[in-house]
């Protein structure tokens, strides 16, 4: 944690700002362009006949020796017809209205999509014809995403999500210049922390304002020569140098700034890793069924399997290629605001989870994972849900790959309090068995219900948090902080009371994780509820994570009280947490 920080852009001032003017290109003017290259492509040879006998003389006597009764053949086709007709210039008109249309329906929706940034919430505008206003309230805020596609990076822009808790209630701004979308994301999670803006000296700092503050920074200008200006054609060469220097400078540029985290708390995946973990996986195992289902169809004179098998796996292997470019330039780091996670090799994204937005986190193992001793940890955040959709899944996947000690230092790093709590029972969560590392132990009659994993079920609770472990063939070490317990189960069905067993489900938010005991000692169990559910109102009530700003300032005020000058805050701060 830093000192309060001054506002880092122009944006967040309580007044309506416009996007970057390259966004209606980027939101659907891309695929425009497309589809009329794809017509015009299809067309080309009868563009250039078409051409050829408007504007070439005696161009019908050539056509008769070339096509015979062309003139026919060309009243059967629109283009045809429309030169057979004489209706060439009309259909240019038309064509020019159009994308004229276009372009002015373009503008329009720049120039009516605004939004602005208040101490409140976060607004957008938009529509011509249709007009829609959304508000995203800052203490709902659950984290701030910023992707940049590969053709966005080409202008320069990225594109700005605020993720708040609610069904569809996220709020983008597309697109914004990439630097000043970096800045904003600072202002808006300093306003949702409910810290208090440096109030002196932050003119200077503050980015200068341009008409369209949201365009991005303008090309550095060179230097006045006390000769006199330079030519014109000089300071155009050199602003197009300065621009795609820039370009350049941004592809090759870290998705994590390294000034925004020290380097001992940055998570990085080697990207043999990544390959080897990814070709492990389940889909890998799908792709060598369908090939021998193929082969042996093939063999067996089936030849039906090609077309039902082969779609199939061209999806797999296309769904592999995405995994693995999508978790290559991985990182993971706590920065002042939160966890920042970035990934992505040509097309980038990076999400900012601040602090008391993770609601559980669970370190997996896949059981051919076992050998190299490989983890993967999902969180549950509000605002993401159950969706199935890959970019939910990337989103609520903070650590593809990693060993367990790179388990252990994301854990410090999305529970900050309690990550010294667990350390003692860490090891044994994950690869534990039976009454070892302060967990329960489940009895011997559970082997009923969970034959291969009823050893390794249990649960400790220990700094505000509760976790459990359970599986066989995927190994899972669930862990909730109980501040963010939205309610526990015991259930009892025929089977489990007839072996004095039950199940206790801790419920949280919609996600990937579930938190639960799917067996456990039935008197065992009644005692676990009853402290998961009174300890639960104690850690929700002391909690105060979600307006972390506040704490931070309240801290700062201790410590200048105490006679630290302003240098020494920050570090002093930093230590502390």
């Amino acid at each position: 944690m830093t000192a309060p920080a001054a506002p880092v852009t122009a944006l967040a001032d309580g007044e309506w700002h416009r996007l970057h003017p390259a966004s209606p290109l980027l939101r659907g003017g891309l695929v425009f362009i497309a589809v009329l290259g794809f017509v015009l492509a299809n067309l080309r040879e009868r563009l250039v006949d078409m051409f050829i006998f408007v504007f070439v003389p005696d161009a019908g006597d050539e056509f008769d020796g070339r096509y015979g009764d062309w003139q026919n053949d060309w009243a059967n086709d629109p283009v045809g017809a429309i030169v057979v007709n004489g209706q060439v210039g009309w259909a240019l008109l038309a064509v020019a209205l159009v994308i004229i249309g276009v372009i002015v329906g373009f503008w329009l929706s720049w120039r009516m999509h605004t939004f602005r940034i208040t101490h409140e919430a976060v607004e957008v505008r938009s529509g011509i014809l249709f007009r829609s206003h959304r508000s995203a309230r800052l203490d709902r805020v659950q984290g701030v995403n910023i992707n940049r596609p590969v053709f966005a990076r080409l202008f320069g822009t990225a594109k700005l999500d605020v993720s708040v808790a609610g069904e569809s209630g996220n709020v983008q701004l597309a697109y914004l210049g990439s630097a000043l979308a970096d800045g904003l994301r600072a202002d808006i999670l300093r306003l949702a922390s409910g810290a208090r803006a440096a109030k002196s000296g932050t003119a200077a700092s503050v980015a200068h304002r341009a008409p369209d503050a949201a365009a991005g920074p303008l090309a550095d200008q060179p230097e006045a020569d006390a000769s006199g200006p330079p030519p014109a054609s000089a300071t155009r060469t050199a602003q197009a140098s300065a621009v795609i220097g820039r370009r350049v400078d941004e592809f090759l540029a870290p998705e994590l700034d390294p000034n925004l985290a020290t380097p001992e708390s940055v998570v990085h995946l080697s990207v043999a890793r990544v390959i080897g973990s990814t070709l492990l996986g389940g889909t890998t195992i799908s792709i060598i069924v369908f090939v021998a289902i193929i082969v042996t169809g093939v063999a067996a004179g089936q030849e039906w399997v090609i077309l039902s098998f082969i779609p199939a796996v061209i999806g797999l292997v296309g769904y592999l290629w995405s995994r693995i470019t999508k978790s290559l330039r991985y990182s993971i780091a706590g920065t002042p605001d939160g966890v920042r996670i970035g990934h992505g090799l040509l097309s980038t994204a990076n999400q900012t989870i601040p602090p008391g937005r993770v609601h559980a986190v669970e370190a997996t193992q896949w059981i051919l994972w076992r050998p190299f001793g490989w983890w993967s940890v999902r969180v549950n955040l509000a605002g993401q849900g159950a969706s199935a959709s890959s970019e939910a899944v990337q989103r609520t996947m903070v650590l593809p790959v990693g060993r367990a000690e790179d388990v252990r230092r994301v854990l410090e790093l999305l529970l900050p309090g309690a990550a010294s709590e667990i350390d003692p029972v860490f090891a044994a969560g994950l690869t534990g068995r039976g009454a070892t590392g302060g967990f329960s132990t489940t009895p011997r009659r559970a082997a009923w219900l969970r034959p291969f994993s009823w050893r390794r079920i249990g649960w400790s609770a220990t700094g505000g948090v509760a976790l459990f472990r359970r599986g066989a063939l995927t190994r899972s070490l669930a862990v909730m902080p109980l501040a963010r317990v939205q309610s526990v189960a015991l259930s009892r069905g025929p089977v489990r009371r007839m072996l004095r067993l039950a199940s206790v489900r801790v419920h949280t938010l919609a996600g990937p994780v579930t938190v639960e005991l799917p067996v456990v000692d039935a008197d065992e169990a009644a005692l676990l509820f009853e402290r998961l559910a009174a300890d639960a109102v104690v850690w929700a009530g002391a909690d105060e994570s979600h307006h972390w700003g506040v704490a931070r300032d309240r801290e700062t005020e201790v410590a200048v009280s105490s006679g630290l000058g302003p240098d020494l805050v920050a570090p002093t701060i930093e230590a502390r947490s």
